[in-house]
């Protein structure tokens, strides 16, 4: 009989409940097998399942890919070897399924039916567990996509059984006692993107359960404590539960409040119980959520409780008695606020960040998302995962459900909502479709961004009229970058790390960060300059570290400071308090300290640059300096044409011409002369359709230029210093004085 040992590994996020088998095509060969064949899996216990070609990153790994539950079926963990084998199915006469022990369940009317559908063509062994997906009239619902895991008490004839349409299925209500193996729970197929926390993970936790004596070999303890932290939602609290399923070990939970006392002694004595029960059920695993709260800083907290529990904790994990098989594995999104002594060898030997995933992880959190889903062929999970960044976990999840609910919506004229069955035939036409998911896509933010959120305008390039050099500029320096930065990588150079664009008021500075957001379609941060500005000492600075954490975890990003001469005026000059002294030394630091700033994009508008300190204006921090001046004629007839688009214009009104006498005119005198003109038509005829040449000229009458020649000369004095390099703009201070009334 032919078989062969392979590896088992998890199976891909779609399979997950399908009871597939992938293996590759060389192992197929052997075998004599092809894609639908039933195989059996022999590992601590005897299973079956379907075999699929796996895809082509798996071949020639000696590797077997299955889901939590076959893992189950066969008493085997990942990265075991189990035997293969092909297996003669028989056709099955009957099923007998129910629910394990803690499990109690009633079944609907045509359950028997709905299960029978869903297992269709499935091998099954007796003892295994069948998952069968919760769906819309099922009468036990768990999360929908999570399947609900079903024993097979009886099957006749025995061995390994193929389900037909002739199989007669039977479900019992009671739960069946003697069947250790529960199912369900959350399996490593459940967890997307973290591929190599897991696996860091598996080898602290595992490991030590399953094969003590590799340490015991090298003549080392085996590791007490796994820290896992990162941005809330990431996944922290889910790997732990997957990790405490997959090795079957005890599992003891403490959520941190939940042990904290009045009573003296009594917080401590929890802790203590709780790790004495987990050495008496060894091998165990002791899961601490929000540690932080349980085990602060002893040095900044005034409580006396937290002092005792933090100094409990410290000698449970090294004390004087030796804990045995028990792991904690701890959870934390403040890494920075646990008591450093928590922190060391011994205690919590390994700290695993659970970053925020990258776009291959987000397309395997969307699958896994998306696994129970009706989707329409034009949803390319590919390009969601591309539009997502910095969404975690939780916020894709946040994501396929609100895609799901205005698919809903769609529905929703159809749906008599009296009645109590809605007809099957509808539920069958459900779909959800693209412009779901991107409806979504609008109103689910990154969580990471909550707080800095800005909604912003849709704006794009055309909206911007007349600046063709400053656009191409700008492009070059934030696009690029973010969207092919292998350009830079070939040539072995950085990307510019900071653009400033300065000019005089109403050139359209501001706009230009704007359509910059949207254009590169990066996460957007925008900070108005004095609202960072606190009176507390100390408070400033944290803004502006913050607002840099926040863009790097969420990156890519692009960080907007608006006034910048506002939030970092030159340092010389500053009397009375060192506020933005202070601040100015920490943008700095950020701009180009020790951290890598990822793909963060700063850019700054000013249209004071000689007030702004000069240390900021040198290459590595912002250095490309933009002059976005005022628009030439052809400038101006763009920008006219953007601003009368919606507006009805009589015959006799010629941009153009307009262009030609309106020098010394900036983008913003322009959206006003537009605006004039019509409310002028407005003045004179109160049904007014349309605006008139002479209602421009009028219009020209009260509407002031923004530049004279006084402030043409100041910043053409400016933009010779920056382009002169060496001599700083300081130097040009005395002249430069004029033109701001």
């Amino acid at each position: 009989m032919n078989e062969v040992q392979l590896e088992v590994a998890k199976a891909y996020p779609n399979d997950s409940g399908r009871g597939i088998a992938r293996l590759d095509p060389d192992t197929l060969l052997h075998l004599k097998l092809s894609p639908g064949d039933i195989i059996e899996i022999d590992g601590g216990d005897t299973t079956a399942a379907k075999v699929w070609r796996a895809d082509r990153q798996d071949w020639n790994t000696d590797t077997v890919r299955i889901d939590g539950f076959t893992r189950q079926n066969a008493d085997v963990g990942i990265g075991e070897r189990v035997e293969i084998r092909k297996a003669e199915a028989e056709k099955a006469d009957k099923l007998v399924l129910a629910p394990p022990e803690e499990a109690s369940v009633q079944f609907g009317s045509d359950a028997a039916g709905m299960v029978k559908r869903q297992i269709l063509k499935r091998p099954v062994v007796e003892r295994d567990i069948v998952p069968v997906m919760s769906s819309t009239n099922h009468p036990f619902m768990r999360s929908p996509g999570q399947a609900i895991p079903l024993i097979a008490v009886e099957t006749e004839p025995e061995g390994v059984c193929l389900i037909t349409e002739d199989t007669d299925v039977e479900l019992r209500e009671e739960p069946i006692s003697g069947f250790e193996k529960t199912g369900g729970g959350i399996t490593y197929e459940d967890i997307g993107g973290l591929e190599n926390e897991i696996q860091r993970v598996r080898e602290m936790v595992e490991l030590p359960m399953k094969h003590p004596q590799i340490f015991k070999k090298l003549g080392i303890e085996p590791p007490q404590g796994v820290l896992l932290h990162g941005p809330p939602g990431t996944g922290k609290t889910l790997l732990a539960k997957a990790v405490a399923n997959e090795t079957s070990a005890s599992f003891f939970s403490i959520a941190g409040p939940e042990i904290i006392s009045k009573y003296y002694g009594e917080s401590e004595q929890q802790l203590r119980e709780i790790f004495e029960d987990a050495t008496e059920e060894s091998p165990s695993i002791i899961f601490i959520d929000e540690l932080d709260s349980i085990a602060p800083k002893r040095e900044d907290v005034t409580g006396e409780v937290e002092r005792r529990v933090v100094a409990q904790l410290l000698t449970m994990m090294d004390g004087l008695e030796s804990r045995g098989q028990v792991i904690v594995i701890a959870a934390t999104n403040r890494v920075d606020s646990v008591d450093p002594a928590l922190r060391r060898p011994g205690r919590f030997d390994r700290e695993i960040e659970i970053g925020v995933p990258d776009e291959t992880g987000r397309e395997e959190i969307l699958q896994i998302h998306t696994r129970g889903m009706p989707l329409s062929d034009d949803v390319a999970l590919d390009s969601l995962a591309n539009d997502t960044h910095g969404f975690v976990g939780a916020d894709i999840e946040s994501l396929t459900k609100e895609a799901a609910m205005k698919a809903l919506r769609r529905y929703l004229p159809e749906i008599d909502l009296d009645e109590e069955d809605i007809p099957p035939s509808l539920i069958d036409r459900m779909i959800v479709k693209r412009q779901d998911f991107n409806g979504a896509l609008n109103e689910v933010e990154p969580s990471a961004m909550r707080e800095v959120l800005v909604e912003l305008p849709k704006i794009s390039w055309d909206d911007v009229g007349g600046l063709e050099e400053a656009k191409d500029q700008v492009q070059e320096s934030v696009e690029w970058p973010l969207s092919s930065p292998e350009k830079f990588q070939r040539l072995g150079i950085s990307p510019p790390s900071g653009v400033l664009l300065y000019g005089p008021p109403g050139t359209g500075k501001t706009l230009m960060a704007k359509a910059v957001a949207n254009e590169t379609n990066a996460n957007f941060i925008s900070v108005r300059g004095p609202q960072l500005l606190s009176k507390w000492v100390g408070e400033s600075e944290k803004a502006i570290r913050q607002t840099f954490r926040k863009a790097r975890q969420v990156s890519p990003t692009v960080i907007f400071f608006d006034e910048l001469d506002s939030l970092a005026p030159s340092r010389s000059q500053e009397m009375g308090s060192n506020v933005s002294e202070r601040v100015v030394n920490q943008l700095l630091t950020e701009l180009d300290g020790l951290e890598e700033k990822g793909d963060v994009m700063v850019i700054g508008a000013t249209n004071r640059p000689d007030m702004i300190d000069p240390a900021l204006i040198r290459s590595g921090r912002f250095d490309r300096l933009v002059m976005i001046g005022q628009p030439d004629e052809e400038g101006r007839e763009q920008i006219l044409k953007i601003h009368t688009d919606d507006t009805p214009l009589s015959p006799d009104v010629s941009l153009r011409e307009l262009a030609e006498i309106t020098d010394g005119y900036v983008g913003s005198d322009l959206e006003s002369i537009a605006r004039e003109a019509a409310i002028e038509a407005l003045r004179e005829d109160d049904d007014a359709t349309e605006v008139g040449m002479s209602h421009f000229r009028q219009a020209m009458e009260n509407v002031r230029p923004t530049i004279t020649d006084d402030l043409l000369d100041y910043y053409e004095q400016m933009e010779e210093e920056f382009k002169g390099g060496s001599s700083s703009p300081q130097q040009g201070r005395r002249g430069g004085r004029i033109g701001f009334q």
